[in-house]
C-alpha cells in the first residue's frame, strides 16, 4: 500500500469532482460577488511593477497560484501563457502568484529561471510569506481565480484541466460591459 502525497491526493479529489470546505466557501464568494482579495506581503514583483486590485479594475483579471517545483503547476502554465497571448491585448491581465512549497522555490533566481523556461511574460508576485495565499484562503497549487472588470470574483479552478471552460469564461468576462 502506498501513501498519497498532499498534491496527489488533491489532484485525485479534483479529478473525482470532490469539494473541500474551501471550494464551498469559494463558490459562496463567487455567488456573493465578493471582490478579488488584495495582494499582500509581496516580496518582489517580476515582469512588471507592483499591482493592486484597484489598479486592475476595468480589466478581466486571472490570478494563478503556482510554484515552480509543482508538476501540476508546470502542466497548467502553457494554458495560462496561451491565455495571456490570446487575450492580453483585449483586456485580460494575468497575475501569477508564486508561493513556494519547498525552500529552493523561495530563491528568486530559481523563479526567474522558471519564468524563462515556461515563457511567462505576465507579472508574477513572489509570495514567500504566504500573505496573499492566506488573503485568498488558498490551500492548493495550482489554483486559478478569475475576476470581472469590476473586480468581482466570478470563477475559480483548482488543479489541472478545465482549459476550455476557463478560456470560455475569459471570453465571457471580456465581452461583458
Amino acid at each position: 500500500m502506498s501513501l498519497f502525497s498532499r498534491r496527489q491526493a488533491l489532484g485525485l479529489f479534483g479529478a473525482m469532482g470532490l469539494t473541500t470546505s474551501w471550494a464551498i466557501s469559494s463558490a459562496q464568494a463567487i455567488s456573493n460577488g465578493d471582490n478579488l482579495p488584495e495582494f499582500q506581503g509581496i516580496e518582489t514583483w517580476l515582469n512588471g511593477q507592483p499591482l493592486t486590485t484597484q489598479k486592475l479594475k476595468g480589466n478581466v483579471v486571472a490570478v494563478q497560484f503556482w510554484t515552480l517545483g509543482c508538476i501540476n503547476c508546470q502542466r497548467t502554465l502553457p494554458s495560462i501563457v496561451s491565455l495571456n497571448q490570446k487575450y492580453a491585448d483585449k483586456g485580460l491581465v494575468i497575475v501569477g502568484v508564486h508561493t513556494p512549497e519547498f525552500s529552493y522555490e523561495r530563491d528568486i533566481n530559481n523563479i526567474k529561471d522558471a519564468l524563462k523556461k515556461h515563457g511567462i511574460t505576465y507579472p508574477v508576485a513572489v509570495d514567500n510569506g504566504f500573505q496573499t495565499w492566506r488573503a485568498y484562503q488558498n490551500e492548493y497549487w495550482p489554483h486559478l481565480f478569475l475576476a470581472d472588470k469590476k473586480g468581482r470574483l466570478r470563477y475559480d479552478h483548482i488543479g489541472e484541466g478545465a482549459y476550455k471552460e476557463t478560456d470560455q469564461m475569459v471570453q465571457k468576462l471580456l465581452a461583458e460591459v
